[in-house]
């Protein structure tokens, strides 16, 4: 019975062409992470399903189904998988498979819904691995063929994700003149790179684009690499970004993975230097929790919050929302509309909140004195006193002297 009705499932969602993507999981061979079933078209326009398998070891296998084989999507439900999720434009479904084999089913599907929207075969990514294959291959992300190396298709994937949130807001980059982009703690550089290859290969936008890291030997690789792809404008320099000058105003400061107070610097730096456009995605979130290590007096929200503060865990997580959420809230208070984003599967990584702050062209002093009061609210109430905050507030008093 299980069969017939996981059969009918599959035949339902696939002969409607309404199936976004099924993801099987918990899989009974524990050297494969996942399965994922979408649509996919031919170059002849044939619709097909492509299923990729993911491997505990960061690899991808990929083959193809034909419509009518929804034999084979049961097997792998009643066999390789114990878990299910079939995700649609008419709802979701989920199904579950016990050890001893008994099959949970679970959701509805509406009989009125749109049909998925279906490109060419496979993801359709802005970097195409067929034509930009010169810095993908100088940064030991693909081939002399352009094949993505098993070991990096996350790091490719993480790179077209950036790319598209760069897309939607290049429009805030000046035309008049060359965009100015800073890549603080910008590490190996595969972000720097690509934003500039996206630029001034792609977009054959003239931009100036600068790479700073604390690594002597990382910043001089970078600069030679930049050289061999005769990418003029894009440079690399040696520094602590606590104390680096920009020889040029900036439109957008990005920085991926800053640890820590290095998020703090770069956004502190760049609200000072008044760029348009900042994209940060935070990492190793400590400096709350050891403020809330502690004891303070007068601070309520303490006491209310200790059923999660008094786990060490759920503390470091509430550290880690509640830290970026103020971060959030600081930037408003200064100007910027902020948004959240998530910047790639979680599968791939945990670290994976993007902070995109774009500067109102005329800021509502209404607004930022409003965020401005409920950061502090916030703050006392907790008994901390963010990093970042410190910094404005120094940057701002130098630039009364």
């Amino acid at each position: 019975m299980s069969a017939d009705k996981i059969t009918e499932i599959f035949s339902d969602v696939i002969g409607r062409r309404i199936l976004k993507k099924a993801i099987f999981s918990k899989a009974e061979e524990k050297a494969t992470q996942k399965e994922v079933a979408a649509f996919a078209k031919k170059s002849d326009g044939t619709m097909l399903l492509a299923v990729e398998r993911f491997t505990r070891d960061n690899k991808t296998f990929r083959r193809n189904l034909s419509l009518d084989d929804t034999a084979e999507l049961c097997r792998m439900t009643l066999e390789d998988y114990r878990q299910v999720n079939i995700i649609t434009t008419a709802g979701d479904i989920e199904i579950k498979r016990s050890k001893s084999g008994s099959v949970h089913i679970s959701g509805k599907l509406m009989q009125d819904a749109e049909k998925t929207e279906v490109s060419a075969e496979g993801k359709k990514y802005i970097l195409d691995t067929s034509r930009d294959i010169g810095f993908l291959r100088e940064l030991g992300i693909s081939d002399s063929n352009g094949r993505i190396h098993d070991k990096k298709q996350a790091k490719f994937r993480q790179i077209n994700r950036f790319l598209e949130i760069i897309r939607d807001v290049e429009d805030g980059l000046p035309r008049e003149r060359p965009a100015v982009i800073y890549d603080l703690c910008c590490g190996k550089s595969y972000l720097t790179f690509a934003v500039y290859y996206y630029f001034a290969v792609l977009k054959k936008r003239e931009v100036r684009m600068y790479g700073v890291d604390l690594k002597e030997d990382v910043i001089e690789y970078c600069n030679e690499a930049a050289k061999r792809q005769n990418f003029t404008h894009l440079r690399f320099v040696s520094g602590n970004i606590n104390d680096y000058q920009p020889p040029e105003p900036p439109d957008m400061v990005i920085s991926l993975h800053a640890c820590d107070i290095a998020t703090d610097i770069v956004l502190a730096n760049a609200i000072k230097w008044q760029a348009r456009i900042i994209l940060s995605t935070p990492c190793c979130h400590h400096e709350m929790s050891k403020q809330l290590a502690v004891r303070t007096e007068n601070v309520p929200m303490r006491d209310e919050l200790a059923f999660i503060l008094d786990h060490p865990m759920l503390k470091q997580k509430f550290c880690d929302c509640a830290t970026d959420a103020l971060r959030v809230k600081r930037l408003e208070s200064v100007g910027y509309n902020v948004t959240t984003l998530e910047l790639i599967d979680p599968d791939d990584t945990p670290k994976n909140l993007m902070i995109r702050a774009v500067r109102a062209v005329s800021p509502s002093l209404k607004k930022c004195t409003a965020a401005m009061r409920e950061y502090e609210r916030i703050s006392e109430s907790l008994g901390v006193t963010p990093y970042l905050d410190r910094l404005i507030k120094a940057n701002e008093t130098d630039a009364a002297k």
